[in-house]
């Protein structure tokens, strides 16, 4: 941790609290963010479990599986992540062009606005009955989660301070963790009275409140550019729209950031993908949902908690860097036993600990440390991290997964060990990196 940040004190802590009436907004705005991404979550989830392959797949490629004797249904996530990896890397030099030459006043709301427009789009397709809808909207709602989350946390450290982001960041997570409840009970009301088709109007509904929250946080970000004697609402970022691919390989904490990236979502995808086979093997349907049903109340129970009353006070104290270690040691610990004993309660455990970790720990973690760098890093390298790698890592994972599967449980988490160990690694090298970081962004 760097000199100043050790000697955080009381006058520090006021100074951070003037920037408190942004903190409503930005927490509205990620609950709306993620209540309108989990209404859709559903609808996607269904599309990757159908066994009607027709409702997902268009019908060129069904003819060609069978044509070449692949049995395309027992392929459907891999096809999925697959096309999804490759629609991230496509639309990476789209983001860093818009991001290149437009300010940020322009590019933020475009941005939001092109999610509205792809959901009335599908509206139509949805409504029609399209043939491939299903493929199509699994990979744009993975697209749109993670593009619109980046840019959300983009956006934030140009409001917030270092020290503030401490502070706040966990409780702008809480509303995030409350939208990310609120939406799937949404849905599960909803879709009583409404169909697919009319669920995406009410995700429309939440993301237009995030483009009225745009627009009023830029105050917030105008006044901390003024700190720091900038101006950069109407100036756009400029450079190639490759940069953030050329400035993740050239930087040694980006670089690390990717690696933690990488192989933290390694670790999930085994769990997820692992934790489906054995609640598939050993429950009966009514069991299985609510063996998931518990899992996620769990998730967001624990999250909130660590939100509320511990993350921000370590955060504040002690910096990244127990924040990060803390749940890839806990991670390593469950892979362990896992590999000991993989049964279901101990799966649901690791879960929970997993997903809990990250998102309230790592996560607000990772976000503090771009307080404390250009913003070319913030929206072009940290865009690509957050898309590119992410989506890399879960398409290595998911095929992976297919292939150690067949050798049982148990060497599935005895792989999973030591990628739990790649993402522990990480998680030391991006504490030790960002000690390197001053406290001025240009």
């Amino acid at each position: 941790m760097h000199e100043q940040a050790k000697r955080l004190g009381w006058q520090d802590l006021s100074k951070a609290m003037t920037e408190v009436p942004a903190l409503p907004v930005s927490a509205i705005y990620f609950f709306c963010l993620l209540c309108g991404y989990y209404l859709l979550r559903p609808v996607r989830d269904a599309f990757g479990a159908s066994p009607e392959v027709e409702a997902v797949f268009p019908q060129w490629l069904i003819t060609w599986s069978l044509a070449h004797g692949i049995a395309i249904s027992e392929l459907t996530l891999q096809i999925l992540f697959t096309g999804t990896f490759i629609s991230m890397l496509l639309l990476q030099p789209v983001y860093g062009a818009l991001v290149s030459r437009y300010p940020r006043r322009v590019f933020l709301p475009i941005v939001y606005g092109v999610f509205i427009l792809c959901l009335i789009a599908f509206y139509a397709l949805f409504d029609r009955e399209i043939a491939g809808r299903g493929a199509v909207f699994f990979i744009w709602v993975a697209v749109f989660n993670l593009f619109a989350v980046s840019v959300f946390w983009s956006f934030m450290s140009d409001i917030y301070t270092e020290q503030a982001a401490r502070l706040f960041y966990s409780y702008i997570g809480v509303g995030g963790t409350l939208g990310a409840i609120a939406g799937p009970m949404l849905t599960k009301v909803l879709s009583k009275h409404l169909q697919v088709p009319q669920l995406l109007l009410v995700s429309i509904f939440f993301l237009s409140i995030c483009l009225v929250c745009i627009l009023l946080l830029r105050r917030w970000a105008r006044r901390a550019e003024q700190l720091r004697q900038q101006n950069n609402d109407d100036v756009a970022i400029g450079g190639s729209f490759w940069a953030g691919f050329r400035i993740v390989t050239s930087t040694p904490l980006l670089r690390a950031m990717a690696l933690l990236m990488f192989f933290g979502v390694g670790v999930g995808t085994l769990l997820y993908n692992e934790q489906a086979i054995i609640a598939k093997q050993i429950l009966s349907d009514e069991a299985r949902t609510a063996f998931y049903a518990n899992i996620d109340f769990w998730i967001n129970a624990v999250t909130l908690f660590i939100q509320l009353f511990v993350a921000p006070f370590v955060l504040f104290r002690f910096g990244v860097r127990p924040l990060l270690l803390l749940p890839a040691a806990a991670i390593t610990l469950g892979y362990c036993l896992l590999a000991a004993a993989p049964l279901p309660i101990l799966v649901a455990i690791v879960q929970i600990a997993t997903r809990a970790g990250e998102f309230s720990l790592s996560k607000p973690a990772r976000e503090t440390i771009y307080t404390r760098v250009d913003r070319e890093t913030r929206y072009k390298a940290k865009a690509f991290i957050d898309t590119a790698v992410y989506r890399g890592g879960d398409l290595t994972f998911v095929w992976l997964h297919k292939f150690i599967s067949a050798f049982g449980s148990a060497t599935v988490f005895g792989v999973g060990i030591f990628i739990a160990l790649g993402m522990s690694f990480g998680a030391w090298k991006v504490g030790k990196q960002q000690e390197n970081l001053s406290d001025d962004k240009s």
